[in-house]
């Protein structure tokens, strides 16, 4: 199969992108930038690299096995005791997890909205809800996949435009892929991995998969769309940092992304706070609607129900975990509060998806031949233990301890 004719069957991996790419992800780079420069540009790459371990085993999975990760994991236990406290603890923590993103998101798009127009960010946070309910309501995987990778792109033109017109010191940037640990960036090192790999990304992308491709033989073509698109999602949060970089003295603290995107205006005029500020709203649109959608084929799967997009009960998921993010937004919910709570939760819920998913990977009734070798257990196994180190700092540092 010819490279052009993958790069036109993005789809699924661009959704993993999309839901990755939030305003989490845009404030955690924006801020890493404006205090530290460039010196912790290795930790996206490595964050990159991190992701398309795990996530093209999860794709890997749905596309082998026809099962979602919930399905996995449902049928992965004989004992009654641990097959039911597994899907309690799942659907729990992506019910929880999601439904906190989802306020993060939409918030954090209405705020690129309101930078552009003025209008207030609750306004637009009630439609961005509507519009990502009424995307979701067609149950049209392919509409919905389109209309995602169309403000995946966007969110690429719109961040690496800015990050060229700020004109960053090149020299510096290059530096930055030099791995180093500033003295106070380990928090910040932290958030960018722990925004980078989600938890609930597992469950979309072993589902979704499925609507794209019919079995093991479109394997090549599936990894293509994984790595591509989490490469231009790392190069997105890359040019978010960069931005950040060139537009602050290093060691400066700012309080909010729409702030920032003023600031950018008297250094790259008002077409760099215009892409900054629509970048910001596709972040927050593409994750406001990915995150429901990953919640209901998590709980779905997990449950036994059918994962089809027109189905009442799927449906009747992501629409509680999108109401609890415009509710969230007409309360006027704390946006930090919000995050916190939600990296909170991934930082429970991850290592317990990640070590699940290897040992599914492994499993020769589920995968057969296409079971993990052991390159790919030793990449995971690496990878796991980093994300388990990142769950424990993460409630340590919430109990006040770090």
């Amino acid at each position: 199969m010819s490279f052009v004719r993958r790069l036109r069957s993005i789809g699924p991996g661009a959704m993993v992108a999309a839901a990755f790419i939030g305003p989490g992800t845009v404030t955690t780079a924006s801020v890493t930038g404006a205090q530290f420069g460039y010196a912790l540009v290795w930790t996206i790459l490595f964050s990159i690299v991190a992701t398309i371990i795990l996530q093209e085993m999860s794709a890997r999975l749905g596309l082998v096995s026809r099962e979602g990760l919930g399905e996995a994991l449902r049928n992965q236990f004989d004992n009654e005791v641990a097959k039911w406290t597994s899907i309690v603890l799942v659907v729990s923590a992506i019910g929880v997890g999601t439904a906190a993103y989802e306020a993060g998101n939409i918030l954090g798009g209405a705020a690129g909205l309101e930078t552009i127009t003025g209008v207030s960010a609750t306004v637009w946070g009630v439609l961005i809800g509507v519009v990502a309910g009424a995307l979701l309501y067609t149950g049209k995987y392919k509409f919905i996949e389109r209309a995602l990778v169309g403000l995946v792109a966007l969110m690429a033109v719109s961040f690496l435009a800015s990050a060229v017109l700020i004109g960053p010191d090149l020299g510096a940037l290059a530096l930055g892929f030099v791995p180093a640990v500033p003295t106070g960036s380990l928090v910040l090192i932290t958030g960018l991995i722990g925004t980078t790999i989600v938890g609930y990304n597992l469950f979309l992308h072993a589902s979704n998969v499925q609507e794209r491709w019919a079995g093991p033989g479109e394997l090549s073509e599936c990894r293509t769309d994984t790595v591509l698109s989490i490469v231009v999602g790392g190069l997105i949060t890359v040019a978010i940092l960069v931005t950040a970089a060139a537009a602050f003295p290093v060691g400066t603290e700012i309080d909010d992304v729409g702030q920032m995107a003023e600031q950018l205006r008297p250094i790259a005029g008002p077409y760099a706070t215009l892409f900054f500020s629509i970048g910001l709203f596709a972040a927050g649109f593409t994750s406001a609607t990915t995150a429901p959608l990953a919640g209901a084929y998590a709980t779905a799967g997990a449950l036994g129900w059918e994962a089809d997009l027109s189905d009442t009960k799927f449906r009747a998921v992501w629409a509680v975990i999108l109401l609890v993010g415009v509710s969230s937004v007409l309360l006027g919910g704390s946006p930090v509060q919000i995050i916190l709570f939600a990296q909170v939760v991934n930082g429970v819920l991850l290592p317990i998806v990640a070590i699940f998913l290897i040992v599914a990977m492994n499993s020769d009734s589920l995968l057969g031949e296409y079971t993990n070798g052991t390159t790919a257990n030793v990449l995971g196994g690496i990878v796991t233990a980093i994300v388990v180190w990142l769950g424990i700092r993460t409630l340590l540092s919430v109990a006040g301890v770090l």
